[in-house]
């Protein structure tokens, strides 16, 4: 079944119109201004996106240099502890000292003890001498 030229021609005619009411042909001009409040709307939405996007690294900017405050509040917290260790340490060799002080006169005393002991047992040794030589001559 062949077409006739005026069917043919009929349908050219009415294809745009067809085409248009089912949008896939060239839009009307209502349509055609929608289409364009459309990308008008859209091209609004993502400069208001690239804004919210924009405030948002904002943000988390400002999130790492206050992290970045707190780590160098820690860092100072960590040199005063640092710092507080040096004395500590300071105060452990003062102790030391006055350990090692305490040993020398310890020593010292032992020494001192020892003398004596030793000066007691001549002494005793020397009297009970004298005693046993009196004993003998009387």
């Amino acid at each position: 079944m062949a077409l006739a030229k005026e069917d043919i021609a009929f349908i050219k005619e009415h294809l745009g119109e067809w085409l248009a009411e089912v949008s896939l042909g060239k839009p009307p001009a209502v349509y055609e201004i929608e289409l364009r409040e459309r990308m008008v709307r859209v091209e609004e939405e993502l400069k208001h996106q690239r804004e919210l996007m924009r405030q948002g690294f904002e943000q988390v900017e400002r999130r790492f240099e206050q992290v970045d405050k707190r780590f160098e509040q820690v860092d100072k917290r960590f040199e005063q502890v640092d710092k507080r260790f040096e004395q500590v340490d300071k105060r452990f060799e003062q102790v030391d000292k006055r350990f090692e002080q305490f040993d020398r006169r310890f020593d010292e005393l032992i020494k001192r003890n020892d003398r004596h002991f030793l000066w007691l047992i001549g002494f005793i040794t020397t009297i009970a001498a004298l005693i046993i030589a009196a004993g003998k001559l009387l």
